[in-house]
């Protein structure tokens, strides 16, 4: 059977579902004989306009000036091919005053009725598109009015210097103005979590409403509180002297709950409905809002989907919005891994706008680099570190026999079972060993031993990073779940305010069952307390934490988009802490989740999840031979499901429709029964109460156990994360450091003198060290160089200089700094006599070695602890003009 409305008339498809969504658009379908006799006066849809190729099925015309064609084609056929035949009419148009290379029409469509393409033919890179309906006749009165090119002219003429703007934030403003320029619709710019993509484009909106080239901006984001921290930017940036940006242009929002506000109030503005109904020329505003609220406007609310912590907008309805209302929208976050139902409802939203459309991501997806096409622009998080905008990680892998092999029980040992649904624990004797994979701990077993003793490995590493810094390292734990009675979640706060010891309010959950979330993930990032979190994915993204230094991975994550986002909490540079050089990740699967996505695309090819289907519709689709075979057997495992989470209770109830209950029996046996009896089999399969037991049968209750007794064995190794985020351990991080030293010296002067000319050691010699290490492929800084030194050889404060004469030859000794510069100043003082002046000034001299390895006769008047004592002159006087011979045998001593 042809499906409805294939055999449809080209005159049926007109008159069913061409003119209905003309006059949707404000166009008056009439016969164009009609118009000869009454006038052509008002905004007409004339049929079967005469050209000199043949009548054109619709004339668009405003006032008898015709500024459109559409050509019509019955339901059954692809419209986008039929664009060359309005061309034609186009090319035939008598009487016309517009002339675009021949043709004497702007604007071309072509319909079956439930697909319109466009073509805007007034500029030859203009590509065809499809539109989710016909234009208002003040759309295409405005598109005649305004002039792309010139906008495009004048936006590159508008200076590009304002002084928050980082130099990757210009070359991304410069991306996106060549793409728009190059007549580009979709586009995709991918910025490293923590990189100012809101920034990014708030300057950006500001260039292209100033210029023309926009004027009705829709920014959608996936959270109410994003949305205020999206109008909070907009409100704060400052683009003209002494003018913020509210202040040029209207900006409007949906309606805020408190909660959605910083602590800062402000009042943001709620958009009128006008604004969305009645778009014309002369507004130019930005309007904040959510995707699901927007999806709602122009869907209906039954098409709402995304964050379950999110609140229904009450007062959002669906609106007759034209495909105009906006010229320029910009999806932020648009990688979320949306079901392909909910991917469904985003796309359908976002097409329902006739808009150059511009996507904002960390992690792109393979979904959304589809949809946006063109990637217009890239700052990939390696290059941010590189150029200091962000820092970088090490890794800490965490190892855990339970984590890696699972649990197993003996018998006769004791433990815990907890009634999920309760909360009861009954404690029990195992009547028989029983073995746990890996991904059953913490979902159907745990174990406290485990737990405890990996936040014990991480309070090591934390009380060690207080020693160094003076401060606790923030710290964030992603728990497995935070399910009822059995949540990872809430057993990890307990075990860790047990090991810190510290109170209450030094460890806190944040995920979205605790009160107002929103509020205690504010009261992290901004007081000393709480100094530990544990969450589960409320944390994972949209959450600016700059002073965040330790990130604990005790949840399996296998989705790239989720990992690096997770990551990206900690990249930021520290906002109370500016001397937060790194951040440390703590991967409690032996450095295997970090080592799985290093190695893992740029672009993740994670397709959408399948929205799940009811079994109900699966048995539907068997009935009506919708790939019967296929979802036979989508049954069979569906009933096999059935068979081994049904309870006692339930078999006994399925009895009724089987023999004995036995769920498995059938599952076996129904590919055969199908066969051999479709429609008697089908009978019971489509019997209401057998389908309503299939869904709503009684579920085994399978207790949560408490492992009380089995032990974990964990340890722990520091990795350094260089390029390409490859890990290293300690000692292969410096056996390439020994291959760095030993193959540069022609290339690096500062190596050279090191090994061969220490007499020529200096201040510019050191700085050339430092510069050219930190640039290396392993990202030699002197930070990490000294902890591996630590951690292979047990030094502590290994000196640069130490360092590389140590990596070109092992037999050289491994000093301090202070031992260095001990050992220079013996070796000045052999053979030499010092007055007492004399004397104060080496002790100054000294400091300053200790803490620079160097010293030149500059540092007398710019470094305090010798220049308030009366720096070159009187330092100089004091060593009776003598001083820079002595500074040379001084650093010559350093250095050797």
């Amino acid at each position: 059977m042809a499906p409805a409305g294939i055999d449809e008339h080209e005159w049926q498809t007109r008159r069913q579902r061409i003119d209905p969504r003309l006059i949707a658009a404000g166009w008056e379908p009439r016969p164009c004989r009609e118009a000869d006799l009454f006038g052509r006066a008002g905004r007409l849809a004339l049929t079967e306009y005469p050209t000199d190729a043949g009548p054109a099925d619709y004339a668009l015309t405003v006032d008898g000036k015709v500024l459109g064609i559409v050509e019509a084609k019955r339901v059954g056929v692809a419209p986008q091919e039929s664009l060359p035949q309005a061309e034609r009419y186009a090319r035939a148009m008598a009487r016309s005053p517009f002339d675009f290379a021949g043709l004497k029409v702007p604007f071309l469509y072509s319909t079956n009725g439930e697909q319109i393409w466009f073509h805007d033919v007034r500029h030859p890179l203009n590509r065809s598109r499809k539109v989710a309906g016909f234009h208002t006749p003040e759309a295409l009165g405005e598109f005649l009015d305004r002039d792309l090119e010139a906008a495009c002219q004048g936006l590159q003429g508008l200076a590009n210097d304002h002084e928050r703007l980082r130099p990757y934030q210009i070359e991304a403003n410069t991306g996106i103005e060549q793409a728009i320029a190059a007549r580009k619709r979709r586009m995709l710019v991918a910025m490293a979590t923590g990189t100012g993509k809101t920034f990014t484009m708030v300057n950006e909106v500001y260039r292209l409403m100033k210029s023309g080239v926009a004027r009705r901006v829709l920014f959608l984001v996936d959270r109410r509180v994003l949305a205020a921290q999206a109008v909070r930017a907009f409100a704060s940036f400052e683009p003209e002297p002494g003018l913020k940006f509210n202040q040029i242009y209207e900006v409007y929002s949906q309606r805020f709950r408190r909660e959605d506000i910083e602590d800062e109030p402000f009042d943001p503005s709620v958009l009128s409905t006008s604004y969305l109904l009645q778009p014309h020329a002369g507004l130019a505003f930005v309007y904040v809002s959510t995707i699901q609220r927007m999806a709602m406007n122009v869907l209906g609310r039954n098409a709402i989907f995304g964050s379950g912590d999110e609140e229904i907008d009450a007062d959002a309805d669906r609106l007759n919005i034209p495909i105009h209302a906006f010229d320029l929208v910009i999806a932020d976050e648009c990688h979320r891994g949306y079901t392909a139902q909910e991917l469904s409802v985003w796309r359908n939203t976002l097409d329902h706008f006739d808009a150059t459309t511009i996507g904002l991501t960390a992690t792109p997806a393979a979904h959304t680099t589809t949809y946006f096409k063109d990637i217009v622009y890239r700052y990939e998080y390696e290059r941010a570190v590189r150029e200091g905008f962000l820092v970088d990680y090490d890794v800490v892998a965490v190892r855990s026999d339970v984590r890696m092999n699972g649990i197993f029980l003996d018998e006769g040992e004791q433990v815990g079972i907890v009634d999920p649904v309760t909360g009861a624990e009954q404690l029990d004797l195992l009547e028989d060993e029983r073995h746990f994979e890996a991904p059953d701990v913490e979902r159907r077993v745990t174990s406290p031993d485990s737990n405890r003793r990996i936040v014990e490995e991480i309070k090591r590493y934390a009380i060690e990073h207080e020693r160094e810094t003076g401060r606790f390292p923030k710290t964030l734990i992603f728990a497995d779940n935070d399910l009822p009675h059995v949540s990872h979640a809430d057993q990890l706060v307990d075990i860790c305010r047990d090991a810190f010891g510290m109170g209450d309010l030094f460890v806190a959950k944040i995920t979205g069952k605790v009160d107002r979330p929103l509020q205690r993930i504010r009261e992290f990032r901004n007081r000393p307390q709480p100094a530990i979190v544990v969450s589960v994915d409320l944390m994972s993204t949209g959450v600016d934490i700059p002073d965040l230094e330790f990130i604990v991975f005790l949840r399996q994550v296998k989705s790239r988009i989720l990992f690096e986002q997770m990551v990206g909490r900690g990249t930021r540079k520290g906002d109370r802490f500016p001397d937060k050089s790194h951040f440390v990740v703590f991967d409690c699967f032996d450095g295997t989740l970090v080592e799985y996505f290093r190695k893992a695309t740029a672009i993740t090819a994670e397709p959408p999840e399948r929205a799940a289907r009811t079994i109900v519709e699966i048995i539907e689709d068997i009935w009506s031979n919708r790939d019967r075979e296929y979802n036979i057997r989508c049954l069979v495992k569906r009933l096999q499901r059935i068979d081994k989470q049904m309870s006692a209770e339930a078999r006994q109830l399925f009895a009724a429709y089987m023999p004995s209950g036995d769920m498995a029996r059938f599952a076996k046996e129904l590919s055969r029964d199908l066969r051999d009896d479709f429609g008697g089999t089908l009978k019971l399969l489509r019997d209401k109460g057998f389908q309503d037991l299939l869904q709503n049968y009684p579920r085994a209750r399978t207790g949560f156990l408490k492992a009380y007794e089995a032990e974990d064995e964990v340890s722990s190794e520091w990795r350094i994360r260089v390029a390409e985020g490859e890990q290293l351990k300690p000692e292969d991080y410096l056996a390439a450091f020994a291959r760095f030293v030993r193959e540069n010296p022609e290339h690096i002067a500062a190596i050279e003198i090191l090994l061969d000319r220490p007499a020529a050691w200096s201040t510019d010699a050191l700085d050339e060290l430092r510069a050219k290490l930190a640039r290396a492929r392993e990202r030699f800084d002197e930070k990490t160089l000294r902890r591996a030194h630590q951690v292979q050889y047990h030094k502590a404060l290994v000196d640069i200089i130490s360092m590389v004469k140590h990596a070109a030859s092992e037999e050289s000794p491994l000093l301090t700094a202070e031992e260095r510069v001990e050992r220079a100043m013996r070796t000045l003082r052999e053979g030499r006599e010092f007055s007492h002046e004399q004397r104060l000034w080496l002790a100054r001299i000294q400091a300053h070695l200790v803490e620079n390895l160097s010293i030149d006769m500059g540092d007398f008047d710019v470094v305090p602890v010798l220049e308030r004592e009366g720096g070159w002159v009187r330092a100089n006087r004091a060593f009776n003009g003598r001083l820079g011979e002595l500074l040379h045998t001084l650093n010559g001593a350093i250095a050797a």
